[in-house]
């Protein structure tokens, strides 16, 4: 049962907001409907191998607060100088991990600042394809780079004792 109480506050809040109104009745209520939901809809535990860490964690969060102030400069750098013949690419990343969190993890955190997402996963060969704006010929490298790094910062801050070995082995 104390597996599921992050899960009735999170029901509890949405139910609060869809309702637009923080009263008694609405909170009541909203408690109510998420312990009915989920005991009524289990959901299976997943066991992901994952460990938080709160440290790397700030180092990833840090990153990603430096990532979107930098992309948004850039997008806007190339909708006022380049307009419409603003340059773009799609580069192959492939990822050391093979862990299904780490890559969902790695392609959400691309996709969150402006200028790059990942367009496809192939989750075979572990290959992010990464659409970026503002890609020259011969920058691809650099968009890989940032991936790996980005990967690095993600299996430091959840990845398991052995993604975190395969990483640091193959960045050096």
């Amino acid at each position: 049962m104390l597996r599921r109480v992050p899960l009735v506050i999170w029901l509890t809040a949405v139910w609060v907001l869809l309702w637009g109104t923080f009263d008694a009745g609405t909170l009541f209520l909203g408690v109510l409907v998420a312990l009915l939901v989920t005991l009524l809809f289990p959901l299976p535990m997943i066991r992901t191998g994952m460990v938080l860490r709160p440290l790397p964690m700030l180092r990833l969060i840090g990153y990603l607060a430096w990532d979107l102030v930098i992309s948004t400069l850039r997008v806007a750098w190339q909708a006022v100088w380049h307009r419409r013949s603003a340059k773009a690419g799609i580069v192959a990343s492939t990822l050391r991990s093979d862990s299904d969190h780490v890559i969902a993890i790695v392609a959400s955190a691309v996709s969150l600042a402006p200028g790059k997402f990942v367009l496809q996963i192939d989750r075979v060969n572990r290959t992010c394809y990464v659409y970026a704006l503002g890609l020259r010929p011969g920058e691809e490298d650099s968009v890989r780079r940032e991936m790996w790094f980005l990967e690095r910062l993600v299996v430091d801050a959840v990845g398991s004792a052995g993604q975190r070995e395969l990483v640091r082995g193959d960045a050096g």
